[in-house]
């Protein structure tokens, strides 16, 4: 798993800099690889945390 995805937990709040439209998201579950978030914009996606790097977001816009 690719860096900060693997401190990922419930309830944190990210980023998909790959897709800026999809806003802010709250973790749901990480299991393995398999990172479930629920975005503003996009609703619940499961990201493939090999392919993606989720960025943390600390307090700025949550």
């Amino acid at each position: 798993m690719k860096g900060l995805n693997a401190m990922l937990e419930p309830g944190m709040t990210v980023r998909n800099p790959a897709a800026p439209d999809w806003g802010l998201g709250q973790v749901q579950s990480r299991i393995g690889a398999r990172i479930t978030v629920n975005f503003e914009h996009a609703g619940k996606v499961v990201i493939n945390g090999l392919e993606v790097e989720l960025e943390p977001v600390f307090g700025e816009d949550s």
